[in-house]
């Protein structure tokens, strides 16, 4: 597994409760510049229409050695699930401040994979409790380290 792109924004933003592994619908273009490593997840986002995922905002930068029939950037992308676990993520996103994001992009026996999750939104104080849970954790382990060495 190649991990290409990360949306840390977006475990700083939500709550994940629940994680799927998605294909991606991609044209040759696409998935070469996938390779190169220029995506961006983080103002992306999936909805379901008429039963099919797809995700949008997406960037995908134009590959360098493209023609004149290159790419759009930022066009829509069908994503590859089952039909229960679009039923599943149709019926989570009914829930009142429930959203679909994306998590991590990455390939996976040559097939470019997303991982999405079923979020829920925090509030201001919540992030403040983040990070200051994730400082603690930091001086601890800093100080334990000093204290063996």
């Amino acid at each position: 597994m190649l991990s290409i792109a990360k949306n840390r924004k977006a475990y700083h933003d939500y709550f994940i409760n629940d994680t799927f592994e998605a294909g991606l619908v991609l044209t040759g273009t696409e998935i070469k510049s996938i390779r190169q490593g220029h995506v961006q997840l983080k103002e992306s986002y999936i909805s379901i229409r008429d039963g099919e995922a797809w995700i949008k905002g997406m960037h995908i930068a134009p590959y360098d050695f493209g023609n004149r029939f290159n790419h759009d950037e930022t066009r829509d992308r069908k994503l590859l699930l089952h039909s229960h676990e679009i039923k599943k993520l149709f019926k989570e996103i009914q829930l009142q401040g429930n959203t679909i994001v994306p998590l991590h992009l990455y390939l996976k026996n040559g097939r470019a994979k997303l991982e999405i999750g079923v979020a829920k939104g925090k509030h201001l104080y919540d992030k403040r409790a983040t990070e200051r849970d994730r400082s603690l954790k930091r001086e601890a382990q800093k100080a334990t380290k000093e204290r063996y060495q």
